[in-house]
């Protein structure tokens, strides 16, 4: 027993008789997913991880948050017992665990004869209690941003199901007016010129939904063109209709085999006809995207915040990604960034806290955002192995300063300006990646490529390191 303590970092600096203090403990061989103890009940002992490793979770909001893991040479429980309070967390094995526990008693002697364990031992206990507040607010604020999703995506919901119903609605009623007002010009035309004039519609509808946009010199000498040629067959107030049959792909060559064939009266209804269809269904798709818009991003905010779902489920990683990429579109846009999309085909299904991992990659890409200021390119990766998944999200920025790079995962620690960031993007997904879901997140940066890497276990995570076989720990 004398040689496992002075294996532990926190008591290596003890002499032989401060060890024989702590020669008065228990020791715990725990399965996996047995709990060392639970959330309320009273704080008896102080834990030292022989073996193994614990992970400590809290319930905050009816929902299960990961605090830490705490692996071989570790140790926990002074919070609760230096505090005078019940254990704020619930401690369970994660795979075969040997752990010691010094009984209260034991733990009040060893902090008082030995001085730089206590120094240890109240160092730690203020960082851990720092971070447990940290963390709960950040949950709290999280979950009021959630509610507040949930209850946007709810409103908005009614409403676009009516304005969907709608544009539907009106592509029927248009289509009603288009074939009554196509009446009036079609006993001035032949089949064919008939068959034709549909033609150039239908290719122009085509051109208006695809909102193809023209080099503005173009456009000009496009309509220029037309405006000439209007002139030419005395076509009264051509001006109004030429924007819109040029942005529509109508020119005057196509015009031209109907003009030679009717007089210049019919021509004009028939443009004014042709101008007004187009304008129609212009404005017709412009509603329909829109409406389509918001729709998407209302299933995305639904989807993102998990709504109505169990924090532990069945998570689609594509499905998670996309609807964080929808949900920062705006600003990919605004600051004229490219994702490309490199995604392995049939990924598996994870077992995992859907929105957690949401939030992760929400810090990660946002980040890349604002490491690009404008233009430049990210790319989102995924990839898979026999155990793990794979997700990287690459940028082609000015790259992280070496002196730096290690401290990125710190609390609080932030390149930005003040007001702008917290430093807690990054800890945050740390403490999802590593602390909640047994996976590993990794930072490679230099000028013009910088990537960060996060793998996770493609089994339910509460299996990770659980023992093949009983053999394996005979």
């Amino acid at each position: 027993m004398l040689e496992l303590l002075h294996k532990i970092p926190l008591f290596q600096n003890l002499t032989e008789n401060q060890l024989l203090c702590l020669m008065n403990g228990t020791e715990k061989w725990l399965n996996p997913g047995d709990f060392l103890f639970k959330q309320g009940e009273p704080a008896k002992c102080f834990y030292v991880v022989f073996e193994g490793a614990i992970r400590l979770t809290r319930e905050i909001s009816n929902q299960e948050v990961v605090l830490a893991t705490y692996e071989a040479g570790t140790f926990f429980g002074e919070v609760p017992l230096l505090a005078g309070t019940l254990h704020l967390a619930s401690g369970q094995a994660v795979g075969q665990c040997h752990v010691y526990c010094l009984h209260e008693d034991e733990f009040w002697q060893m902090l008082m004869f030995c001085p730089s364990v206590r120094q240890a031992v109240l160092g730690f206990m203020a960082s851990r209690m720092q971070e447990l507040q940290m963390l709960s607010q950040q949950h709290d604020k999280l979950i009021s941003l959630g509610t507040l999703a949930a209850g946007l995506a709810h409103e908005l919901g009614n409403p676009v199901a009516a304005a969907r119903r709608a544009t539907g609605q009106l592509h029927d009623t248009v289509n009603v007016l288009h074939n009554l007002s196509l009446e009036s010009i079609k006993q001035h035309l032949t089949p064919d010129q008939l068959e034709y004039l549909l033609e150039i519609k239908r290719k122009g509808i085509e051109q208006t939904v695809q909102l193809s946009d023209f080099d503005p010199s173009v456009q000009m000498d496009l309509e220029d063109e037309l405006g000439n040629w209007l002139e030419s067959y005395d076509v009264a107030n051509g001006w109004k209709v030429i924007p819109t049959l040029v942005a529509a792909g109508v020119n005057a060559q196509q015009l031209g085999v109907i003009g030679d064939q009717v007089s210049a009266n019919v021509l004009n209804d028939i443009l004014t006809w042709l101008e007004a269809t187009l304008a129609v269904a212009s404005v017709v798709n412009v509603l329909d995207q829109g409406v389509t818009r918001i729709s998407e991003l209302v299933n995305a905010v639904k989807s993102y915040s998990y709504m109505d779902q169990s924090p532990l489920k069945e998570v689609v990683v594509h499905k998670g990604i996309e609807n964080t990429l929808t949900i920062l579109s705006y600003k990919l846009k605004k600051h004229r960034v490219q994702v490309i999309r490199e995604y392995e085909q049939n990924l598996p299904i994870i077992e995992a806290y859907g929105s957690a991992l949401n939030q992760v990659w929400t810090n990660l890409i946002d980040n890349a955002i604002d490491a690009l200021g404008e233009g430049g390119t990210i790319w989102v990766r995924t990839s898979s192995q026999k155990n793990d998944i794979m997700v990287e999200i690459a940028d082609n920025g000015p790259g992280i300063p070496p002196e730096i790079q290690s401290r990125i995962f710190d609390p609080f620690f932030t390149t930005k300006g003040i007001g702008v960031g917290t430093g807690l993007g990054l800890e945050i997904a740390y403490r999802i990646i590593v602390g909640q879901h047994s996976g590993e997140i990794r930072c490679f940066s230099k000028p013009g490529d910088t990537r960060f890497q996060v793998r996770l276990p493609i089994r339910p995570f509460q299996e990770i390191n659980k023992p093949k076989t009983e053999a394996a720990f005979a």
